[in-house]
């Protein structure tokens, strides 16, 4: 046999085990390096979770009292005052929504924009409806007149939007839990 085909034959047999094990290490250790990874991600999105979690339901909370807050039944009993004229009572009522939306505004970044949504369309449904009605009673008239053509709209419909917004936050706040 000649020098060159043993001396091939003496680095398979050299290479061919080290490439074996070398092999062998490589996959042990990628898998090892990627299910490490994986647990590191668990956990971390575990703590997010547990830090995110409380946030979210605040959020769920702050939003739904916002909903119950701007309801016009609502508003009328904490607002309305005796003397008042309409256009005062509608004054007082729009600056009300307006400072609970102000108040809560920050809440959108723990919900979805889907919900986020929904909430404004129950405050701008709440501001169009005092300021429709307020249009047909007129400035001058009594306040009185004005909340009781509130509450007959009110109860003229069957869903307000506020009642949706309610809704909507219960139901994406099951799913979060």
């Amino acid at each position: 046999m000649p020098t060159w085909l043993s001396f091939i034959l003496e680095v398979l047999k050299l290479s061919v085990p080290a490439l074996i094990v070398f092999l062998t290490a490589y996959y042990i250790l990628k898998t090892y390096l990627e299910n490490q990874y994986r647990l590191q991600m668990a956990e971390l999105r575990k703590s997010q979770l547990e830090t995110t979690l409380p946030l979210k339901l605040q959020a769920y909370e702050r939003l739904s009292m916002f909903c119950e807050r701007i309801a016009i039944p609502n508003l009328l009993l904490r607002i309305r005052k005796d003397g008042m004229t309409a256009g005062e009572l509608r004054v007082a009522l729009l600056l009300a929504i307006q400072q609970e939306y102000e108040h809560n505004i920050t809440q959108q970044v723990y919900v979805s924009e889907q919900l986020w949504q929904i909430i404004k369309m129950a405050r701008d449904e709440a501001v169009n409806m005092i300021a429709l009605v307020a249009e047909k009673v007129g400035s001058k008239a009594e306040g009185k007149e004005l909340a009781q053509a509130l509450f007959n709209v009110v109860n003229q419909r069957e869903a307000l939007a506020v009642e949706k917004a309610l809704s909507a936050i219960k139901k994406e706040a099951a799913i979060v839990l």
